[in-house]
């Protein structure tokens, strides 16, 4: 089924925004990777900066002492034409990437992790937390010119004592999110627009698919034609919310892998979205091209997320 996203435009100038994330007070909490901030856009659309993060905030989940982990990929270089704005590559003033952990009440903020065992991290992008007070990212790599450094996914304690790489080497992971019991991560693919899946063993611990597999998931989906995936978020149910790229929009896909719905976006630069509003029904997505957050009526509840 395809459909179109219909909605309302909540907040407008955004400089690319992604990462949302519902708050129990109605306001939403976005990340500008231009700006290099972290975003509130309250129910009223007023829009206040919350913490000037610098590099390239990317992604971000709110952990269970109640502070915004962000994914920040170190920064962009970007280019804008009749408003429309994209990344272009690393930043001329790239300066590595990073786990950040910011106070939403005073807006300071610490660096929990630059290095996994010596390895710097180089495009932290989106995150995911468990019932265990870690959380999943994944780190996207870096795409040049004339070449693509493959990314990994890594699981890391709230309090800053461990990183782990539990899923390498991936080529551009993007977008994560566990399923209703805990027991898969998924993980989305930007420039093969597959979507793969993990068992969970136990905190922070994957199972792996032999070879062939390229990274040890278990492939779900992978879209036909020329597709990119971004951001995900998972439904109460189970069906995994894709945001894609190129043809903008919400790609719906059943556990067992199948394309259930197709939702339109206004742009192709649709990246990210959340689940809130009553019931959690309401679908927050990231229309970063054109700098919009769009609140769409959504048919099924989104799982509520762990923090």
């Amino acid at each position: 089924m395809t459909s179109k996203l219909d909605g309302e435009i909540i907040a407008s100038g955004l400089q690319f925004p992604e990462g949302p994330i519902a708050m129990a007070d109605g306001s939403v909490l976005v990340v500008e990777l231009a700006a290099g901030r972290l975003t509130r856009v309250s129910p009223g659309g007023t829009v206040d900066v919350v913490a000037v993060l610098g590099g390239g905030p990317n992604g971000a989940a709110v952990g269970p002492d109640g502070a915004c982990y962000v994914c920040n990929n170190g920064g962009f270089s970007w280019r804008t034409d009749d408003g429309f704005t994209r990344p272009t590559g690393p930043s001329t003033n790239y300066v590595g990437g990073s786990i950040q952990r910011v106070n939403l009440r005073t807006g300071t903020f610490e660096t929990l992790y630059t290095h996994c065992e010596g390895v710097p991290l180089h495009g932290p992008n989106d995150i995911v937390f468990d019932n265990s007070g870690g959380f999943w990212f994944t780190d996207f790599g870096k795409t040049f010119e004339d070449r693509i450094m493959r990314g990994a996914v890594y699981y890391a304690r709230a309090d800053g004592s461990q990183i782990r790489r539990v899923a390498h080497p991936v080529l551009t992971p993007n977008g994560i999110g566990l399923s209703p019991d805990g027991k898969t991560l998924y993980v989305a693919e930007t420039e093969t627009s597959r979507l793969w899946a993990y068992s969970v063993t136990a905190p922070g611990q994957l199972a792996h698919e032999a070879w062939p597999s390229p990274n040890g998931g278990r492939l779900v989906y992978g879209m036909e034609g020329y597709q990119r995936f971004d951001s995900l978020a998972v439904e109460e149910g189970g069906n995994i919310c894709v945001a894609t790229l190129v043809r903008g929009g919400i790609s719906v896909i059943a556990p067992s892998g199948e394309l259930l719905e197709f939702h339109v976006a206004p742009e192709g630069y649709c990246t990210n979205l959340c689940f809130g509003g009553q019931d959690r029904r309401t679908a927050y997505v990231t229309l970063s091209g054109y700098g919009q957050l769009l609140a769409v009526p959504w048919t099924r509840a989104g799982l509520p997320l762990t923090a």
